[in-house]
């Protein structure tokens, strides 16, 4: 192997353990000193100590453990230091070193779900719950979540920042609560593993992740914790239902396919075939929510590749059903769409301008409502209102492949 090949490989490896083992490491780490920030400033320094040696040295025969290894022995030199010791008191069972050494990957459980129900304890915030759990559990970056919560970076950065310090001042316990504490921790879990498949379903660049492994995982997770919670089945089946047809979403030359435009022979039979055991279990339970009626509406979208075509009607009635249970700006510009397939482009566009009427300036920028709209004015053959809409929408995509995918519509809008 040359140099050049030991450097790309020691790269690429650090690229993919801070993707795929970020969250393990942290929740492993945050549990055994129940310090999130230390623990944080700890992996960090790790990771960039591999991206310094992996691409010279060669990539370590198992890299999380290395990761691990410098991370906890961080850790020590911060609990040995003179300016610690002066202001922390002794912690036994934190400072005890078996505490750490017993650390072994292949021995303790995935911690991460513990994690994310420490970020959704009563003491923190409840409008932080969510953010925190994509931030430290998932791995996503200030900018990444504060662009999902349209707020912006240095305004979430400054409210993570603060919710990880009370984690520590309130002495949280890094555990699994009480089943009776689970239920108003549930949403923001459940919110949270929504979010991560957000982020990665809205990502086909080159620092996409392709495939939204850590949401499929959790949400299968959760379902085993909460085996009886409808809504944990019904997110389930929709990160399934959404993530088998993410093969289909970009073609063989990397352009963005619609979802009217994909191929229904290229999605996941298997990942289908498991969301919809998730939705019996779902529906067994006899109670409707939010995740169980968008994953409805991704059934019928993947329907499509039994019946070849798509039962708009039947998606209008359950968008109307998700808008009366659960409002949402994603949730009322997919109504518009349904709405403009069953009673026209004209009804579609009035409807979307609507329900976005008295909402604020930033959720008026919403991308999908922007591109909605410039496609909706264009059926309508109002080309000068549908050029700046599309515009608009192409200056708000964040995503090169639906970007480039926008501004091919709107060249064709100008001839």
């Amino acid at each position: 192997m040359d140099e050049l090949t030991v450097s790309d490989d020691g790269r690429a490896a650090a690229t993919v353990a801070a993707r795929d083992s970020y969250g393990r490491l942290l929740a492993l780490l945050s549990a055994s000193t129940g310090d999130l920030a230390a623990a944080e400033d700890a992996l960090a320094d790790a990771f960039e100590r591999a991206l310094r040696t992996w691409p010279d040295q060669g990539v370590p025969e198992t890299p999380d453990g290395w990761l691990l290894t410098v991370a906890r022995n961080r850790l020590r030199d911060l609990w040995r230091s003179a300016g610690w010791q002066r202001t922390v008191a002794l912690d036994v069972e934190r400072d005890a070193p078996v505490h750490l050494d017993a650390l072994d990957l292949d021995a303790i459980p995935d911690r991460r779900l513990e994690l994310m129900l420490v970020c959704a304890h009563p003491a923190i915030e409840r409008a932080v719950h969510t953010p925190l759990m994509l931030n430290t559990v998932l791995g996503f970056t200030a900018a990444q979540v504060g662009r999902a919560f349209s707020v912006p970076t240095s305004t979430m950065a400054t409210r993570l920042v603060r919710a990880k310090r009370r984690i520590k001042a309130a002495r949280i316990p890094f555990r699994l609560p009480d089943r009776g504490d689970l239920p108003g921790r549930m949403t923001a879990v459940l919110e949270a593993v929504y979010g991560a498949y957000v982020i990665d379903w809205t990502t086909t660049g080159p620092e996409s992740r392709q495939v939204p492994s850590e949401a499929l995982h959790l949400a299968e997770v959760l379902t085993t914790l909460v085996p009886d919670d409808p809504e944990a089945h019904g997110l389930a089946a929709l990160v399934q239902l959404s993530s088998a047809r993410l093969g289909a979403r970009l073609d063989g030359h990397g352009r963005f396919v619609p979802l009217v435009e994909q191929e229904p022979s290229h999605w996941d039979d298997r990942l289908i075939h498991r969301a919809h055991e998730h939705l019996r279990a779902a529906h067994a339970r006899g109670q409707v929510g939010r995740f169980q009626l968008e994953a409805a509406v991704q059934a019928v979208h993947c329907a499509r590749r039994e019946t070849g075509a798509t039962d708009w009607p039947a998606l209008l009635d359950l968008h109307r059903a998700l808008h009366a249970v659960a409002p949402s700006l994603g949730g009322a510009v997919a109504y518009a769409v349904a709405t403009a397939e069953v009673e026209g482009p004209a009804a579609g566009l009035a409807r979307l301008d609507r329900l976005l009427r008295g909402v604020s300036d930033r959720a008026r920028r919403f991308q999908p409502a922007r591109a909605a709209r410039a496609h909706l004015l264009e059926r309508l053959g109002q080309r000068g209102e549908a050029a700046a809409a599309y515009a608009s929408a192409i200056d708000l995509t964040h995503d090169p492949a639906e970007r480039e995918h926008l501004r091919q519509r709107l060249m064709l809008l100008h001839g």
